[in-house]
């Protein structure tokens, strides 16, 4: 006892955790630990909770659920927190090995094609961008041209450049270690979604634990 007393536990929750739908959770699957290594095995596979049907597909596990476990087995070790104090566990299903569906990828390709074609002309339209590059063409060549295709074509293959620079991404290629600017977008969207259901699941436990006193007063009278 005095021995655990004077022992220290650093552990980093990891931020988002995926399990399979049936299977526990234990330590392993949601944080990294510094310890002894004679306690490594033994906090490793503590189980922390067993995921039911009506917990959803997500659940939170913070630090406040994890101390009294670890504390169960190691009585009065002293538990320092690295990071984020939560992790959030998403059960997962079997997955369903399906072939890509051409029809879908051609379908969705042609969507996109378009709809990006349109939205450029569109603004093109707006901005009245062909009396823009007749004005350029007279100013660079002295003579005025109502179609100058030449500047077009080469100001429609930069528009294609430029996109593929400023996304740093062609099919599965990226130019450099820069995370491109979709990336981030998805980054910026996923923590979103996490602060979100982390908040979520911390109401949905304060309105079982005013649930909780309600009954018992309730079935004290």
């Amino acid at each position: 006892m005095t021995h655990h007393s004077a022992a220290t536990i650093f552990i980093q929750l990891k931020n988002r955790v995926s399990v399979p739908k049936g299977q526990g959770v234990m330590l392993r699957d949601i944080a990294n630990l510094i310890t002894a290594p004679e306690w490594e095995d033994a906090l490793y596979s503590l189980m922390l909770i067993q995921p039911k049907q009506s917990d959803g597909n997500l659940i939170l596990i913070d630090l406040l659920m994890v101390i009294p476990r670890i504390h169960e087995i190691l009585p009065g070790v002293e538990i320092q927190l690295i990071g984020e104090g939560r992790t959030i566990v998403q059960i997962i299903g079997p997955v369903e090995s399906r072939p890509p569906s051409t029809a879908l990828f051609v379908l969705v390709w042609l969507l996109l094609f378009f709809g990006s074609a349109l939205t450029i002309m569109n603004f093109h339209a707006d901005v009245s961008m062909q009396e823009v590059q007749i004005r350029i063409v007279e100013m660079l060549t002295g003579h005025k041209d109502e179609h100058p295709y030449l500047f077009q074509i080469a100001y429609s293959v930069g528009i294609g450049l430029g996109m593929v620079i400023f996304f740093n991404h062609l099919f599965k290629k990226k130019w450099n270690e820069e995370p491109t600017p979709l990336e981030v977008e998805m980054f910026l969207y996923q923590k979103n979604i996490d602060q979100y259901v982390v908040n979520e699941e911390y109401a949905k436990m304060k309105r079982r634990e005013a649930v909780i006193p309600e009954n018992t007063e309730g079935g004290g009278q």
